[in-house]
């Protein structure tokens, strides 16, 4: 048995004449779709395998297939000849340009049997003299072929072709099966003390040799720690530094990444000629002190640093001076300088240092990208990628980042130990003002939501998104979270009714709910407020300075108001209510976001009430009246108008009642006088996605936050819970909608407690909407409850419907899970664009 082991993310070659069995050796070993042969993209051009005249195009078509698949990251194949040295390099050049590892197998078969075995392929009629051509240019490439750039050449004869097997390596940068928890501690530059003391703060627990120096360290949870490199130089420890380093390293409890201090100490080592500059003298004369064992481990422990670590299901990536996203996983020269030295521009700043290219500010990448290298004060993110070095050496600090809670964690060095060249300068801040970007957000896309797996987002929508943020939207750092649309029952069977709450109750009894919330629906304008406690919150946590402490919008991204004044007012409202409830304390957090419906209807559907509602309402009140006084006219002279005036006074009691219903949901207002605010949900806030908590929750903190406002503007929801299973338990929620409903209420929206509720089937609604039979009129019509009428209502179809409120929900939820996160603003409008976007599909309004 000959096993082969080759890299699980390669190119793989195989070279050999026409006839050597390449096709069927590559079938018993790869899967079909891994395979690119030569033959299928011949016949992909022109019809026919056997067209030697379409080879040029042909092999156009194979290098695309095989650039696309490298740049994707799977592993290929590619079964053609490649005798030729100039088809091999083409190949050579495509794994190199996508920064993987080219490998070669060769069937050397002898030639007679190359040939018995195309003769017996009539499709193969290709003349006596290509096989023997074949095999003179197969013997002149075996002998530079070791040459070529492939990282192994693999020789397989006789039985050994058949008896080969492939062994697939992961690279050695492939760590994504450990998940952490891990401590990742930025550039250490030989100051022992305060890695001793950091890691004490992260809870590690230091073992110490026979003298007392700390030769490891163990966390009682099991947590990992992983150095971004750099740990020599410029300090005053740096055997101190390695030796604890490479003893956390050799028992598993740690990681260590190469850095470019690292690189050039083994090159000094070595006895290699390099500049004895930016602290190297202070690490060799350290090291002379130590033992001729020791520095011979340092040597071999630097020397096998790799250039980065792909984590935790490749959602982490370290690197010492960052990685773009093209370069996660893959093997090159070019990822390794990338990952030492960072991208430079090729220029020197006015301190003689390079110029780096700002790579994280353009990264988009799904991978958290951790990284060292370039000191700055403090460590922030930006775009979902953070710098740890924080200038320890320099008299700044040592910072560790804990993951996943992406907590940051950092201590103050004991002195100056190196005067920096260059003055610690801060890093683009993680908010600027270049929050959006058109590739973000357009074009068709799928998201990924971790509660509805990939939701798909079509252009046209994702165009009408755009037109809508673009000249509408409040500033776009606040547009955090947009709600999604929400379903209604299934379509009663109720007597004179359309939506009715049993359809409700068993929809959520037959998912498995053991306990629902219904809360009163209030008939508003959905409203969601970001609120922060202060100007420097916003400007912190949110990148607007402009003195605001937060924003009011509508579901569709519009600010609510007009008038700023207002929103300021509202918003200082809110805030009061907190600090009299001490929701900030409750939260431990600065900021929140809050899910509300602001009153009246009126308050922002002015318009919308005036031109379809009212005039619908006015039109009746002149005209239903006169055409009464005309039949009662016609049927004095004696004309049989009965059936006619019956249904004109039906006309007029609905059209009465229509009026009725919206005008229930419109009153004047004063500025902020008359205004009512009813949140039901509080969204989000600073490490926390509270939209994932129970409902009780929720409505727990909401009536206390209602309770502590002294203006009477916030509302309390109104509530009961219900057990969907207990006939007494959901007559007595019927009652309570009966009422309601009764006395012009909306209705009622009833929501599994749990928030999210799932079966074997997948995601359930996470709430319906049950609305009484008088305000559905505002939205069918004031004649919808007329028999013919509610019977073809019936028929509504709300597959759709549901389908949207789901995926949108899916999407919010999302948002809220990146912005708690702390991830990149780019990433969490995603999402909130995603929700914007799927508002544009063609889904009847009425439900």
């Amino acid at each position: 048995m000959v096993e082969i082991r080759v890299p699980a993310l390669s190119l793989i070659v195989l070279v050999g004449v026409s006839g050597s069995g390449k096709s069927t050796f590559a079938a018993r070993h790869f899967k079909p779709s891994q395979i690119i042969s030569s033959d299928f993209c011949r016949g992909l051009v022109a019809d026919d395998e056997n067209d030697q005249a379409a080879t040029p195009d042909a092999f156009d078509v194979l290098h695309y297939i095989v650039g696309t698949r490298l740049r994707r990251g799977l592993l290929t194949v590619v079964d053609a000849t490649s005798v030729q040295y100039e088809a091999r390099q083409q190949l050579v050049a495509l794994a190199k340009q996508h920064h993987v590892l080219a490998e070669a197998v060769v069937l050397d078969v002898d030639q007679a049997v190359a040939v018995e075995r195309n003769a017996s392929r009539p499709d193969r009629d290709f003349g006596p003299h290509v096989i023997p051509r074949q095999g003179r240019e197969l013997r002149r490439g075996m002998r530079r072929i070791n040459k070529e750039g492939f990282r192994r050449v693999h020789v397989l004869s006789g039985d050994d072709i058949d008896d080969a097997s492939f062994v697939f390596e992961p690279a050695w940068t492939d760590k994504t099966h450990l998940t952490g928890p891990f401590d990742i501690i930025g550039d250490v530059h030989g100051c022992r003390s305060e890695l001793e003391t950091l890691l004490t703060t992260l809870g590690y627990e230091l073992e110490r040799d026979a003298v007392g120096r700390a030769v490891n360290a163990a966390h009682p949870s099991g947590r990992t720690v992983v150095f971004v490199g750099d740990l020599v130089d410029r300090g005053p420890d740096t055997p101190g530094v390695l030796r604890l380093a490479m003893g956390m390293v050799d028992s598993g409890r740690a990681l260590c990444v190469a850095g470019n201090h690292e690189v050039k100490l083994v090159r000094a080592l070595n006895g290699r000629k390099v500049r004895i500059a930016h602290g190297l003298a202070e690490s060799l004369e350290q090291l002379q002190g130590e033992s001729e064992e020791f520095n011979a481990d340092v040597k071999s422990f630097m020397d096998g640093l790799i250039s980065h670590y792909r984590l935790d299901g490749g959602r982490l990536v370290v690197a010492h001076a960052g990685l773009k996203e093209s370069y996660h996983g893959r093997a090159s020269g070019k990822v390794r300088s990338f990952a030492l030295y960072g991208d430079t521009t090729g220029e020197t700043d006015e301190y003689g240092l390079p110029v780096r290219y700002p790579w994280a500010k353009e990264y988009r990448g799904k991978a958290t990208v951790v990284y060292g290298h370039t000191p700055v004060p403090s460590a922030e993110w930006v775009n979902n990628t953070i710098c740890l070095d924080t200038g320890v050496v320099f008299g700044g600090q040592l910072t560790a980042l804990r993951y996943p809670e992406r907590e940051i964690v950092a201590v103050d060095a004991e002195k100056t130990w190196y005067e920096p060249v260059r003055p610690l300068v801060p890093q683009t801040p993680v908010r600027d003002a270049a929050t959006l970007d058109y590739t973000d957000v357009g074009g068709t896309r799928v998201i990924e939501t971790g509660l509805h797996g990939r939701v798909k987002i079509r252009e046209e929508n994702s165009a009408a998104a755009l037109e809508v943020a673009s000249r509408f939207a409040v500033d776009p750092r606040w547009l955090v979270y947009l709600p999604p649309t929400m379903s209604p029952s299934e379509t009663s069977g109720v007597d004179g009714m359309l939506e009715h709450p049993a359809e409700a109750f068993g929809y959520f009894r037959a998912a498995g709910a053991t306990k629902v919330v219904c809360q009163e629906k209030h008939m508003g304008s959905r409203a969601v407020a970001v609120v922060c406690r202060d100007a420097a919150t916003a400007a912190a946590r949110f990148g607007v300075d402009d003195g605001g402490c937060g924003a009011v919008f509508t579901r569709t991204g519009r600010g609510f108001f007009n008038d700023d004044a207002l929103t300021t007012g509202l918003l200082d409202r809110i805030r009061a209510a907190a600090d009299a409830s001490e929701l900030w304390s409750k939260l431990e957090s600065d900021w929140f976001v809050l899910d509300a419906e602001l009153m009246p209807w009126s308050a922002k559907a002015r318009e919308l009430i005036r031109d379809q509602y009212a005039a619908v309402g006015a039109a009746a009140r002149v005209s239903l009246p006169a055409a009464a006084k005309a039949l009662r006219a016609a049927a004095d002279r004696g004309l049989d108008v009965a059936d006619l005036l019956s249904r004109n006074d039906t006309r007029t009691s609905n059209a009465t009642a229509f009026r009725d219903a919206y005008a229930r949901y419109c009153w004047d207002v004063d500025g902020l006088t008359g205004v009512k605010l009813a949140p039901f949900q509080i969204l989000a806030a600073e490490g926390h996605n509270l939209a994932r908590r129970p409902h009780d929750w929720h409505l727990d903190a909401i009536t206390a936050l209602a309770a502590a406002d002294s203006t009477g503007t916030l509302m309390a929801t109104r509530h009961v819970y219900v057990d969907p299973a207990d006939d007494a338990s959901v007559a007595e929620a019927v009652d309570w909608w009966t009422a309601m409903t009764d006395a012009g209420g909306e209705g009622m929206v009833v929501k599994p407690v749990e928030s999210v509720l799932r079966t074997d089937k997948g995601l359930v609604q996470p709430g319906v909407k049950v609305r009484g039979r008088e305000y559905l009129r505002i939205i069918y019509g004031p004649d919808y409850t007329e028999p013919a009428n509610l019977e073809r209502l019936r028929g509504r179809f709300l597959g759709r419907k549901r389908s949207l409120a789901l995926r949108e929900y899916a999407l919010g939820v999302e948002a809220l899970d990146r912005l708690a996160a702390g991830e990149a603003l780019w990433r969490v409008h995603e999402a909130v664009f995603g929700v914007l976007a799927l508002e544009s599909e063609p889904v009847d309004p009425r439900l």
